[in-house]
């Protein structure tokens, strides 16, 4: 049959299990000579009575019942299919992947995630701790996580964070065996926790700025790193002096387990941003959870 002969099919289907075409018709929401007529011609192509009629009633011949039985689970099935489809407007659902550093995941993504999962069973959620630029069209991402200054231009990115600072630490053990630095260059003398990024094709140079002067050092040390788990452990331990985001130590300062330097030398910089490639593509999953991590607060503040 005809492809567009299935909305004939539903016709009968709400005349026989209604046995009225005046209800039939009302629930179709056309008009019943309409619907007397779509039932004619099915009736004519199929080279059967699928109803008998009567001036009081009108119910299902053996044929027509034969249909009633085969197809109205089936059309019932499509529905409720339909149905479930439509609610994942509402619902959102499906597996959203991300790329993001490992500070950005324990600090901004885990927090939301965990207050945003309970209520949205059937979103599935996977973040790659990544600490290069990764392509996230190559690699199949839906979304990235970088520092502001580091989004491609080509993307729409949403802040997620707000501006960061990083803080210059060592303990109070180490300092008792070496005097503190004054400037950024004296950290040549020092013993540093170095770290190894893929964006920087090796060691990572520690960065400052002061009334709009940057500086870049290039410090030495025992160990070397690519965690900030690690690297603080280290510091804690008295092995030498970190670079580390300010609020992942702030705490070890206020307690005095941890004294920080060159502080005036540590300058705002951008922080957090999600990015991704194309709002047309943005699945009602991933649209959830930028709305949940977008930032809101005056990044002026912080």
């Amino acid at each position: 049959m005809p492809r567009e002969n299935l909305n004939d099919l539903v016709a009968f289907l709400a005349v026989a299990r209604e046995r009225s075409f005046t209800r039939a018709a009302a629930q179709l929401g056309v008009s019943q000579s309409a619907l007397s007529h779509t039932i004619r011609g099915l009736e004519e192509r199929l080279g059967l009575r699928l109803l008998t009629r009567s001036t009081r009633s009108v119910a299902p011949t053996e044929a027509g019942q034969r249909l009633v039985l085969s197809l109205g689970p089936r059309f019932e099935e499509i529905e409720a299919e339909l149905a479930a489809v439509s609610a994942l407007r509402d619902k959102p659902a499906g597996t959203v992947r991300i790329t993001a550093g490992e500070h950005s995941a324990d600090t901004i993504l885990w927090p939301a995630v965990a207050k945003l999962l309970p209520d949205y069973p059937d979103i599935r959620l996977e973040i790659n701790v990544d600490y290069g630029l990764t392509d996230i069209v190559a690699e199949r991402y839906d979304a990235g996580v970088r520092l502001g200054e580091q989004v491609a231009k080509d993307m729409i990115a949403v802040r997620i964070g707000p501006d960061m600072r990083m803080a210059v630490v060592g303990s109070p053990a180490y300092f008792a065996r070496r005097p503190p630095p004054r400037t950024p260059q004296e950290l040549t003398g020092h013993n540093c926790i170095t770290i190894r990024l893929p964006t920087y094709g090796g060691l990572y140079a520690w960065e400052f700025e002061r009334d709009g002067h940057e500086l870049k050092v290039r410090v030495e040390g025992q160990l070397v790193f690519n965690t900030i788990a690690l690297r603080l452990n280290a510091v804690l331990d008295g092995l030498g002096l970190g670079y580390m985001p300010e609020d992942q130590v702030q705490d070890h300062v206020a307690a005095g387990r941890l004294v920080r330097v060159l502080e005036d030398w540590c300058a705002p910089f951008p922080g957090y941003h999600l990015y991704y490639t194309s709002r047309r593509q943005c699945s009602p999953a991933l649209s959830l959870l930028i709305d949940t991590l977008r930032y809101r607060g005056d990044p002026r503040l912080h």
